[in-house]
């Protein structure tokens, strides 16, 4: 089992760089990757999301890439057309206010647009740097991961068990209804027809009220969603999905149980499994 809240950090400073990647997921319905990089980066970004989606089936996942290099690697050039229209416009100016000065250097290396410099975009250079960061990273996280999941299926099992041990009792309960119906139809009757009941009468109508109040498909339903439930939960994987169904068909049979139950006992157990079913989902919603 594995959860979907998980944790994920590398880092590299060396002679040239400093870089690191974080991930960090919470529960989410479905797949949500966000991936914050800064602006040199951007083209890395299908490269990563691939790598997240390889590992994580659920969940709202955060990746982080931070870089700052150390030595840029920066292309400087001159604008050689927007120096000359600077120069002629200078030229022009100091002509109109009759300055015999010559133009220096010191008056065109500030204007806009004459020097430009600009980032070398090696692509192949920087995913060097991220992928190894990347790798170790998922794998911190898939390993936190799996650690909070398998805390998880430590609880859920338990509150299995506990639905397991309600479906023994009321099964050892459910003969209580039978004669709990004969009982409550027997007096009934001796309230209206004192003793002039006829038996086949009596026979037929209790035989519509065991029907009625059976709770035998409930429990044989209930026991087949709990040994798949458990077979689900050995195989491992991202089974929150399936998992979550099989608890709410559970909790439907124990709910009709319920509304059938007229048996104290039987009631009290119902009210121990949804505490326990409850408890299950609670914990699901944090299962791939």
């Amino acid at each position: 089992m594995i959860s979907m809240t998980g944790y994920g950090h590398c880092e590299r400073t060396d002679d040239t760089v400093t870089a690191s990647v974080e991930v960090k997921s919470v529960n989410n319905r479905y797949l949500d990757v966000q991936v914050s990089l800064p602006a040199t980066l951007n083209p890395l970004e299908p490269a990563i999301r691939e790598r997240l989606t390889a590992k994580v089936a659920r969940g709202r996942v955060d990746v982080t890439v931070r870089l700052r290099e150390l030595q840029e690697d920066l292309a400087v050039t001159v604008d050689r057309k927007a120096l000359g229209g600077y120069l002629a416009a200078l030229t022009e100016l100091r002509e109109a206010a009759g300055i015999d000065a010559p133009i220096a250097l010191e008056h065109v290396l500030g204007l806009e647009g004459v020097i430009k410099s600009e980032r070398a975009q090696d692509r192949e250079r920087y995913w060097s740097i991220v992928e190894p960061l990347l790798i170790e990273a998922l794998e911190r996280f898939d390993e936190s991961r799996r650690e909070e999941g398998i805390r998880l299926a430590r609880d859920i099992d338990r509150q299995i068990s506990r639905t397991e041990t309600v479906v023994q009792r009321v099964s050892e309960h459910a003969g209580e209804i039978d004669l709990q119906v004969k009982a409550n139809l027997g007096d009934r009757f001796a309230e209206v027809v004192g003793d002039r009941v006829e038996e086949s009468r009596m026979l037929a109508e209790v035989a519509v009220q065991l029907t009625r109040f059976s709770i035998n498909e409930e429990l044989v339903r209930l026991a087949a969603h709990l040994e798949s439930f458990r077979a689900t939960l050995v195989r491992g994987g991202p089974v929150g999905k399936k998992l979550d169904f099989l608890c709410q068909e559970m909790h439907r049979e124990i709910n009709t149980i319920g509304s059938k139950s007229i048996v104290l006992a039987i009631s009290e157990q119902v009210v121990e499994a949804k505490d326990a079913l409850e408890n299950v989902r609670e914990q699901l919603r944090n299962v791939e």
